[in-house]
């Protein structure tokens, strides 16, 4: 198990090297932010200290290797436009966007997979095949179009929901959290929704189409056969043999969530990370992208890595084969 787990931590590592190279090098060729951090009418005198002083004079490779010195002691630079840290200000906003991400893809999954096995199991049944057909609108209708929809259903014409914001916030050990104040909950509902539908119907095909084949199979038989009830088929065959691809999916959805919940956070005003990129894209805030982006692929690799081990703790043969 120890030799699993350091073949892909050093995967890992090796992964968030070359990213870094990729990220710094394509977001510092886009662009000059001085046009846009420097008034048009600043004097040259100006214009050149204000390079000096961001370190946009130095060759790309020597700023990268001082990005990456300063990374390697936890420190990603300051704003352009903010001129404070910007972990800081990444910080500042993250608690929000996971705070959304985890509620949208715990529910998905929680739901999707509930609905997935039921329509697996009982396939003929009309509430089974309700659910298939509603899960085909988590594929079919965009994300933004359904966030409009819900802003102008329960926002503009019903009411009971407020369209944007994030409401108010509880901190719990210096962490604001919206969910655990009724202001909050209501605004976290919204764009909960919107952002988990795709999830949701990914979720209930996924759970499905497992829970076909899995019935199929000669454990299922032979476990009714011994006489066991359906309850304890459903409970520890069936579950246990869906839940690599299931666990997959989302390490895989999480990780894209948090890396893509911009639009849901555009639309609903959610002030989280991904409103914060946008932004700073509009400006060229060099360092807050290239922070932004490379916290994303960080996530993605500690959520592989993290699957990883999960699959190795349910199937030794994973472990197994990854040390021959």
């Amino acid at each position: 198990m120890l030799g699993f787990v350091i073949q892909r931590l050093l995967q890992a590592i090796m992964v968030m090297a070359v990213m870094s190279v990729i990220v710094f090098c394509g977001v510092y060729a886009i662009g000059n932010p001085i046009d846009i951090v420097i008034p048009p009418d600043a004097t040259q005198d100006l214009r050149e200290e204000a390079i000096r002083r961001l370190g946009l004079d130095q060759p790309l490779w020597k700023q990268y290797l001082t990005f990456a010195g300063n990374l390697m002691q936890g420190d990603f630079g300051r704003s352009f436009v903010y001129n404070i840290p910007v972990l800081e200000l990444i910080g500042g906003r993250l608690p929000a966007t996971l705070e959304l991400v985890l509620i949208s893809v715990l529910s998905a999954t929680v739901l999707g997979v509930s609905l997935g096995v039921y329509a697996g199991y009982r396939p003929d049944s009309w509430l089974s095949k309700t659910i298939m057909a509603v899960s085909v609108l988590g594929f079919s209708v965009p994300s933004f179009w359904v966030g409009l929809i819900l802003i102008l259903t329960f926002a503009v014409n019903l009411g009971w929901l407020p369209a944007g914001g994030r409401g108010d916030t509880v901190l719990v050990w210096g962490v604001p959290f919206s969910f655990l104040t009724l202001d909050g909950l209501s605004h976290i509902v919204l764009p909960a929704i919107n952002l988990a539908l795709f999830k949701l119907a990914m979720m209930i095909r996924l759970a499905r189409a497992g829970t076909r084949e899995i019935m199929l199979t000669d454990t299922i038989k032979f476990a009714r056969a011994a006489g066991i009830s359906e309850a304890v088929i459903l409970r520890r065959h069936l579950l246990k043999l869906i839940s690599i691809p299931i666990i997959t999916v989302f390490g895989l959805e999480l990780g894209s969530t948090l890396a893509f919940a911009v639009v849901t956070e555009t639309i609903f005003s959610w002030p989280g990370v991904g409103k914060l990129i946008i932004d700073s894209i509009g400006v060229l805030d060099r360092p807050v992208m290239v922070a932004y982006l490379i916290l994303v692929a960080f996530l993605f690799v500690l959520i592989n890595f993290t699957v990883d081990l999960v699959f190795a703790l349910i199937d030794p043969r994973i472990r197994a084969g990854a040390t021959e």
